[in-house]
Order: structure tokens, then C-alpha cells, then sequence
């Protein structure tokens, strides 16, 4: 049986324990991977919304470029400079405009401020200076796009340079540079993209890289640092910066994470709880399926060995081998004696099967329990003594009259002492006691024989169980004595105390409630 249950235990572990540990195993290592995708689509869409506000300044500037271009490439110079100034000075976002033609003395221009020496020479030192990016614009101009740049050493306090070429003609072109604002560029021009951007979503901030404060947030940043970063395209030294509103992404993959690692174990905890259950349930099966065919083995021995000496004494009666009437007295007492057996056999499996049906009527009557004792005794009397056994009975002669199923009772009582018999041991003593406790009465059988370990004092009123060991293997019985005392004890309402020692002996005391009569 034990390889059996084995083998099943293998099997359920080959086909759901071992594919699920696997699974989750496989998922678990993966969760690093997951991790890792989820930091990219938040990263991508953070970077996606810098992205689109980085392209919103520039087409900002752009149509501001496009609009001074336009002005400059009028013929009227003295109604393009004050176009160009209205358009400065109305344009709070920007400081001043210039232009430099590059001739042999470079020609400078400035709008929407008074010209001074100082800003002049600024004006020559952005050419001189930026020289390399300048002949980078006019490429881009070449192939039919204005390139609009930030350049570098033009900035004075608070502002920014930016700098593109306006064509005047195919081959001439004016450097224009725009003096910005960053503060009130970005409040005036780019906060209602930040804010549409940012929804309900993300925060967005923009910041002076350079002192670290920030000139901008849709929102109180409340101490979160930024998830994402990146400068402005426009605007050097000033950086984009965004975050998730309430959560960041490591927190967010965090919960992920905590919430595939919380479902993975729910689903082997249950899986394994299952296969658990499932083992267990087999594996009762398979022992229930074993015992009944030890039973039905064991009932076959018990009905087999009474029916063959009733046949050989019965044969030897009707043949007249028996040639004194003391060895036909024997002979027929033999007889009596295992037709009782027999019967007390069939009287077990035909009471346990309607047990097991519920079919079981119980007469309650008043009773007196020492009755059942002396009738029990009386009867067992020959048996016990042909078998060497030596017994005393020790009744409470003040037992009152309770509500019982004597016949019941008498046979639970007969189970118990036949187990005291067989399990005896080379101590052939029992000790029958009656009493009462607790508002019950008793019987108590107590044996000095092989005695009980504690691990099968709780499966031996079990129906079919019987210990496979020692005199109690070798031991024929049917394994429904027990099952059948506790069935009837239950009945009663009753109840059952057992004190064993392995090599000291067993006590059986079976207690009835008392009931008025």
C-alpha cells in the first residue's frame, strides 16, 4: 500500500506540482524583465510629453523668426526697423532683436532697445564667437530651412541669444539674433502647453540648471524629485523636468511586481493545497481500500475456522468415533461454543452494515448495568476459563437504573472484554469494575496484556482499523468490535475513556448517562 500511495504522490507531483513550480519560477525570473518594460513605456511616455514641449517652443520661436524674416525682407528699411521695434516691444518675452550684415565692417542693427557701445560689441562677439554655427545655419538655409540656434558667451544677466539667418537675397543672407526672456518665455508662452500636457496625469517643471530653482510648475512639487529630464532645446541651462502626480514609476513597478509575486504565490499556494488534498483523499482511499480487503480477508478466516470444527466434530459425532459420552459432551460443547462464535461474527457485520445505513434501532429501557454485567459474565464464564483466563468483577451495588439498550449495551461490553481476551498477552488477568461518575454509570474492563501506543489510541474505535503489529498482527479479528462499542456508546449519548501503556495493559471504561427512569 505504501509504494502505491508512493507512486501516486510521484504521478501528482510529475503532473501539477512540478509544471506549476516551474511556471512560477519562470514568472518570478521574469519579473526583472517586467520591471524593465514598464520603465520603458512610462520612460517613453515622459519623454514623448518632453518631447512635444520642446517642439512647442521651438515652433514658438520659429513663428516669431518667420515673422521677423518677413519684415526684414521688406524694401522700405525705415518701416521694417519700426515693424521690427513695435514687434520687440510688444513681445514681452523678448529683450531686444538684432541683425549683423557681414560686410568689411559689419553692419549692426538693433530693435526694440537703444543701441549702446557695450551692446554692440556683444553683438560683434556672438559673429566672432559662433562663426562654426553660423556657417551651419547657412547650409541649413541652402537646402530651404531656417535653422534657428542658441549660441554661446551672448548672454547678458536674465536672458538668452538665439540666433538664424534671414535671406535677402539668393546668395545674402542677415544674421538675426533674438534676445529672450527664459522666465517669461516660459510663463507667458509655454505654460499652457505645460499645463495641457500635464493633465491630471504628470507634474512638469522647468529649472535654472544652473542656480537650481525652479521657474515653473504646473504643480507644488512637494519635495518629489523628477522621474524624467531634459533640457530645453532653446534654451540652454534650463531643463524640462516631469514626474508621475501622486506616484513615481519605481513605486508603481514596486506595486506591479508586489502584485504578480502576491498572485503567483495565491495561485501554487492553492495549487499545492489542492494536490495536498487530492494526495490525502487518494491515499484514504487506497488505506480504506486495503483495510476492506484485510477485512474481508480476516472475515474469511473468522467464519472459515468455526465452520470447519463444527464440521470435523459434527462429522465425527454422525460417524460414532466418539466412543464415551464424555468425549460427545466435549465434542458437542465445542460445537455450541463455535456456532456462538459464528454467530456473534455474522450478529457484528449484520449490526455494522446497518450502522453504516442509519438503519439501527436502539430500545431504550430501564436498565440496571450490573444486569448486563453478571448476564455477560455468566455466559462468558466457560469461555474465559477454557482459555486459562482468571477475572474478577467488582460491582457498585448502588448503580441506579438508567435508559439503556441492554442488548446493545451487552454487546459492546462483549467487544470490549473479547478484546481484552485476545490482546492479553501471556497474562491471562482481567479486571471487570462497575461504578458511577460524574452522573454516569460505567463498565470498566481493564486487561494486562500488550497495551496501545498513544498513535493508535485515536484509530482504534475506527471502523476496519486494526494495528499491524506484533500480537495484534497476528491476531484474527474482524477490526469492527471498536467501531461498533463507539456506535453505540454515541447513541447513548455516552462516552468513552481509554488508558493504555504499551507492555502494561489497557483499561476500557464505557460511560452512560443517567437518565431518570
Amino acid at each position: 500500500m505504501n509504494r502505491t500511495v508512493r507512486k501516486i504522490g510521484l504521478i501528482l507531483f510529475l503532473i501539477i506540482l512540478l509544471p506549476v513550480i516551474i511556471f512560477i519560477t519562470y514568472q518570478l525570473s521574469t519579473l526583472n524583465e517586467d520591471e524593465a518594460v514598464i520603465r520603458k513605456i512610462y520612460g517613453d511616455q515622459l519623454e514623448s510629453i518632453l518631447f512635444s514641449v520642446n517642439q512647442s517652443s521651438e515652433d514658438i520661436v520659429s513663428n516669431w523668426a518667420g515673422d521677423i524674416e518677413e519684415i526684414i525682407q521688406r524694401n522700405d528699411i525705415p518701416e521694417s526697423k519700426a515693424m521690427l521695434d513695435s514687434f520687440a516691444s510688444s513681445n514681452t518675452a523678448i529683450n531686444y532683436i538684432f541683425s549683423v550684415k557681414e560686410t568689411e565692417k559689419p553692419e549692426i542693427n538693433f530693435y526694440g532697445i537703444k543701441g549702446s557701445d557695450s551692446v554692440r560689441i556683444n553683438a560683434v562677439k556672438i559673429i566672432d564667437a559662433n562663426k562654426e554655427n553660423i556657417n551651419k545655419l547657412r547650409t541649413y538655409k541652402r537646402g530651404g530651412y531656417r535653422k534657428i540656434e542658441p549660441v554661446d558667451e551672448a548672454d547678458t544677466p536674465g536672458s538668452k541669444t538665439l540666433v538664424f539667418l534671414a535671406q535677402l537675397s539668393k546668395e545674402n543672407y542677415l544674421i538675426v539674433g533674438m534676445v529672450i526672456r527664459p522666465i517669461v518665455f516660459v510663463d507667458e508662452y509655454l505654460r499652457p502647453k505645460l499645463q495641457s500636457s500635464a493633465q491630471e496625469k504628470f507634474i512638469i517643471n522647468v529649472v535654472n540648471d544652473i542656480t537650481g530653482q525652479a521657474v515653473y510648475s504646473t504643480e507644488e512639487m512637494g519635495g518629489l524629485q523628477v522621474q524624467q529630464k531634459k533640457s530645453l532645446w532653446l534654451i540652454p541651462n534650463f531643463s524640462l523636468g516631469i514626474l508621475l502626480k501622486g506616484r513615481t514609476i519605481d513605486s508603481l513597478v514596486n506595486e506591479r511586481q508586489g502584485e504578480n509575486i502576491l498572485m503567483l504565490s495565491l495561485v501554487g499556494i492553492v495549487l499545492i493545497i489542492g494536490v495536498i488534498v487530492v494526495f490525502r483523499t487518494i491515499k484514504k482511499e487506497v488505506e480504506l481500500a486495503q483495510i476492506k480487503s484485510d477485512f474481508v480477508s480476516n472475515v474469511s478466516h473468522e467464519l472459515r475456522t468455526p465452520l470447519a470444527l463444527i464440521t470435523m466434530f459434527a462429522e465425527t459425532l454422525e460417524l460414532g468415533r466418539a466412543k464415551s459420552e464424555e468425549k460427545k459432551k466435549e465434542y458437542y460443547t465445542i460445537i455450541s461454543q463455535e456456532a456462538n462464535r459464528l454467530s456473534r461474527i455474522v450478529n457484528s457485520i449484520l449490526n455494522f452494515s446497518r450502522m453504516e445505513a442509519g438503519k439501527r434501532v436502539f430500545n431504550f429501557n430501564p436498565v440496571n448495568l450490573n444486569d448486563v454485567v453478571d448476564k455477560v459474565t455468566g455466559t462468558y464464564d466457560f469461555h474465559l476459563h477454557s482459555k486459562g483466563f482468571e477475572y474478577s468483577v467488582n460491582k457498585d451495588n448502588t448503580l441506579p437504573t438508567v435508559k439503556l439498550d441492554g442488548e446493545a449495551v451487552a454487546e459492546a461490553f462483549i467487544n470490549v472484554l473479547d478484546n481484552a481476551v485476545k490482546y492479553s498477552g501471556d497474562k491471562k488477568m482481567i479486571e471487570i469494575k462497575t461504578g458511577t461518575s460524574d452522573q454516569n454509570v460505567y463498565f470498566e474492563v481493564r486487561d494486562f496484556g500488550i497495551g496501545i501506543s498513544e498513535e493508535n489510541q485515536k484509530k482504534i474505535f475506527d471502523k476496519f482499523f486494526r494495528v499491524q503489529s506484533g500480537l495484534v498482527h497476528e491476531t484474527k479479528g474482524t477490526g469492527l468490535g471498536l467501531s461498533l462499542v463507539k456506535h453505540i456508546v454515541d447513541a447513548h449519548k455516552g462516552k468513552i475513556e481509554l488508558q493504555s501503556k504499551l507492555g502494561e495493559g489497557t483499561s476500557v471504561r464505557l460511560l452512560f448517562p443517567i437518565t431518570k427512569s
